[in-house]
């Protein structure tokens, strides 16, 4: 497999490399330094700084929060090996990737916008992803022996591939901002069961699962919707609603909800007891 350095080792980072079995063929350097034993567990050697996972490196996925994709490839830039393969794996607009790429070339790196489409889990590196810019055959290759199994190419202008999943997600999270502004409404009014039987019978479940992930990933899915409001206001169009998503995410990641009940009705009687909490604060 060569040398892969991992820049971040949340749930992506580590998802992929418990599944690749990536193991002694990987470097990683995450900012949480409590994440270097899930490293070690996973067999992926742990770096002290950025410096010590790049060096010599010939393919590097960045896998970090949208708020700190574009420091964390302007800081890489400095310090890849020439010629290194540079991965964005992170959900930003189309312009932070643009701003990115032109780090990455102009220290002598190359440079692929890679969109990932889906939850990591349960799909792993079945995960559908999207590439695209100038490097991105080669980025398909390099991730195949990585094991990743659902690569596609959709052009080769670098901010293609996040166009298609920020738009994506005005959809998708917007839709989990009206489950969430739905239903703590209805729970509030005592309503909640003859609201969701209205629904139909699969709906209650899915709102289970938006719930989860908003409670889970809500801080890290606003730093994403933000990057949302801006590939809008590039394309011209005031992101009002995906605004109210990003509140919505805000929201109840900010509860700091855990453990995260196993059901809906717990899921909603968790989150009107903190919300209450903090107002009654």
């Amino acid at each position: 497999m060569g040398k892969v350095a991992l820049i971040g080792f949340g749930e992506a980072g580590s998802t992929f490399a418990l599944d690749g079995g990536w193991g002694a063929g990987a470097r990683a350097f995450d900012i949480l330094s409590a994440r270097t034993q899930a490293m070690r567990a996973a067999g992926i050697t742990p770096c002290a700084d950025l410096a010590e996972a790049l060096t010599d490196a010939p393919l590097v996925l960045s896998l970090v929060t949208a708020d700190a994709a574009l420091g964390v490839a302007r800081a890489a830039a400095e310090l890849m090996a020439p010629g290194a393969l540079f991965c964005d794996m992170n959900s930003v607009a189309p312009e932070t990737k643009r701003s990115a790429a032109h780090a990455i070339e102009a220290a002598g790196g190359r440079y692929v916008d890679v969109a990932v489409m889906a939850p990591v889990n349960p799909q792993k590196l079945s995960v559908p992803l999207l590439l695209s810019g100038a490097e991105a055959s080669g980025a398909v290759a390099a991730l195949k022996v990585l094991g990743f199994s659902n690569a596609r190419i959709v052009g080769r202008d670098v901010g293609r591939a996040s166009t298609i999943k920020m738009l994506r997600s005005v959809m998708y999270k917007g839709v989990e901002a009206l489950t969430a502004e739905c239903l703590i409404a209805c729970e509030r009014a005592g309503v909640t069961d003859e609201v969701l039987g209205s629904f139909g019978n699969d709906w209650a479940t899915s709102a289970d699962y938006r719930f989860d992930r908003m409670l889970v990933h809500g801080l890290r899915r606003a730093a994403e919707l933000r990057e949302v409001c801006k590939a809008l206001a590039d394309l011209g169009f005031e992101p009002s609603m995906s605004r109210g998503t990003v509140a919505w995410q805000q929201a109840l990641g900010e509860l700091a909800i855990r453990p995260v009940p196993e059901d809906l009705a717990g899921k909603l009687r968790a989150v009107a007891n903190a919300m209450e909490g903090k107002t009654n604060a």
